[in-house]
């Protein structure tokens, strides 16, 4: 926790030194001056070295479900974030995804999220992990320190501490993320806004299902991001080669392509990005498209492709109970299906 403080501190320190020149959206929203090239370029560095990080998913019965939220905007209160990770946990969710605008963009906000996130990554070993102390035996306050444990996974191999649980919250970056600066709070706790993760599935683990997630933060992918794409960053081709068989793909962005009504913002995307990525959804053989950015529930299938937009799960937005929240199944058969989710959370 300490370090982590620090870290958040160093910053502080760094934003206070900056000076950009804030402009308008086309949306009307303030973003800072870290492009969309730059988050990129990071992102995929990022990636490229520390691919590991973001792990590879196994489901040897062939069924898993994941579970997805949007645009949080969380401040003090963090109801919503922990009633989300909760009800991943307590459902056997394989993995938990974000759509963006997770926190408004002060500090103490994200050290707040840091740690959430530090408790439900501790919880999530202790159910899965087998936990072992290697502490002292003499001391009881011993035993309640995290840091004399170590945690187990049979599945793969691996032994974590409480500091480096893997943990499966997937979230992508957006425009209110990325505000007055706040790309180098979100990246310090989630580094890459550019990146993807497998689920291998059946017990002969050769068919392969494909999370990809995409930033749009700033209303447009940028040369940058549809350079990496048209080279085939995200295609995994080399999973192919070593046998493997590409089943269903699904993409997380934060802007959406498709507008809900004509109360809600349109797309702010180029119209030749548009034409991109509908065609990009479409080489990766994309089954299901998530969305977030306009709070407001859309479903429509287009080119054979599902896109989903969702409600916000934030309190603000939303203060009262409600279905902000997806569940999907994915069966053996390969069958997909999906499952509105309550949030009960009011805040006080």
């Amino acid at each position: 926790m300490k370090t982590r403080i620090k870290t958040y501190a160093l910053a502080i320190l760094a934003l206070a030194g900056l000076v950009s020149c804030e402009k308008v959206s086309p949306i009307g929203v303030l973003v800072s001056g870290t492009a969309v090239e730059d988050r990129v370029e990071m992102s995929h560095s990022y990636y490229s070295t520390y691919k590991g990080d973001f792990r590879e998913h196994l489901a040897p019965s062939g069924e898993y479900s994941f579970l997805v939220g949007a645009d949080s905007h969380l401040t003090s209160d963090l109801g919503r974030m922990q009633e989300m990770l909760q009800n991943g946990l307590d459902h056997d969710d394989l993995m938990y995804c974000h759509l963006g605008d997770i926190a408004d963009t002060k500090a103490e906000y994200y050290i707040n999220l840091g740690t959430l996130i530090d408790e439900y990554k501790w919880r999530y070993a202790r159910k899965y992990y087998k936990e072992i102390y290697v502490g002292e035996e003499d001391g009881e306050w011993e035993r309640e320190d995290r840091s004399n444990y170590i945690y187990v996974d049979t599945v793969y191999n691996s032994i974590y501490t409480v500091d480096d649980i893997p943990f499966p919250f997937y979230p992508v970056v957006g425009n209110h993320d990325i505000t007055h600066n706040g790309w180098a709070l979100w990246s310090n706790l989630f580094h890459s806004s550019f990146y993807d993760v497998y689920v291998t599935v059946g017990e002969e683990q050769n068919i392969v299902d494909h999370f990809i997630f995409l930033d749009t933060a700033s209303g447009t992918l940028g040369k940058k991001q549809v350079e990496l794409i048209e080279e085939g960053a995200l295609f995994g081709k080399e999973l192919e080669e070593f046998g493997l068989k590409m089943r269903h793909t699904f993409v997380f962005t934060h802007t959406n392509l498709f507008r809900p009504s004509s109360m809600q913002f349109a797309s702010t995307f180029a119209r030749e990005e548009t034409f991109f990525l509908l065609k990009q959804f479409e080489k990766w053989n994309v089954h299901t498209v998530f969305y977030g950015h306009v709070h407001k529930w859309d479903e429509r299938d287009y080119a054979g492709v599902k896109h989903i937009t969702l409600d916000s799960m934030s309190e603000r937005n939303s203060p009262g109970p409600g279905d902000y929240l997806l569940r999907v199944h994915v069966k053996a058969d390969g069958t997909v299906s999906y499952e509105k989710v309550r949030m009960n959370y009011v805040a006080q």
